[in-house]
C-alpha cells in the first residue's frame, strides 16, 4: 500500500475542505501546516498577499506526520492563490522539506477565474527535487470542481501506477 501525505494551508476554509475530500479518497494522512499568523478578515488577507509577493515566510509551526516526509511515497500540497503565488504557508514547507518528497502533486484553490495556475505550479517547483507529478487548480465552490478533483486524482493513481512500474523495470534491470 502506498504512504501518501496531503499537507496543505487554509486560510478561509475552502483548501481544507477540498484536502479533506483528497485524502479521504486517497487513504492519505492529513496534515494542516501553520505559520501561527493571524490571517482572518481583510487584515490578514492584504497581509497573505503582501507575504505572497515578496515571498516572505515565517517558520511553520511544529506538525507531526506520522513519519518523516521522506519516507511517503507521494504527498500533495494544498494551497490557496495568494496575489499569483503559492501561500508564504505552504512556500515555506516545500523550502523546508520538498527535496524530501519522492513524488510531489499540487492542489491550488483559487477565488478567482485567473488562468496563473502553471505559473504558480513552476513557483512550487523550484523547492523540489523534480518536477510535479500532476497538478490541479480549482475554483472553491465552483460546479466543475467536484468533476476537476475527480479528475485530479484519476491522473494522480494513474501517474504513481506508472512511476512504480517503472522503478520495478529499473530494479529487474529492463
Amino acid at each position: 500500500m502506498l504512504r501518501i501525505l496531503c499537507v496543505y494551508y487554509s486560510r478561509t476554509g475552502k483548501t481544507r475542505r477540498t484536502m479533506e475530500k483528497v485524502a479521504q479518497a486517497l487513504n492519505a494522512e492529513l496534515i494542516e501546516i501553520t505559520d501561527g499568523v493571524n490571517r482572518r478578515g481583510a487584515v490578514g488577507c492584504l497581509r497573505s498577499c503582501l507575504d505572497a509577493v515578496r515571498k516572505s515566510t515565517r517558520f511553520l509551526e511544529a506538525f507531526q506526520p506520522s513519519q518523516p516526509v521522506r519516507k511517503y511515497d507521494a504527498v500533495i500540497v494544498g494551497t490557496p492563490i495568494w496575489a499569483g503565488r503559492c501561500s508564504s504557508i505552504v512556500r515555506e514547507f516545500l523550502k523546508k522539506y520538498g527535496r524530501d518528497c519522492r513524488q510531489i502533486a499540487y492542489v491550488v484553490t483559487r477565488g478567482m477565474e485567473e488562468n496563473r495556475q502553471e505559473a504558480v505550479f513552476q513557483q512550487m517547483d523550484l523547492y523540489t527535487a523534480r518536477p510535479h507529478l500532476c497538478a490541479v487548480s480549482l475554483k472553491a465552490d465552483c460546479a466543475g470542481e467536484d468533476f476537476w478533483r475527480e479528475e485530479f486524482l484519476r491522473e494522480f493513481e494513474m501517474k504513481l501506477a506508472e512511476q512504480g512500474a517503472k522503478h520495478a523495470d529499473e530494479a529487474e534491470g529492463n
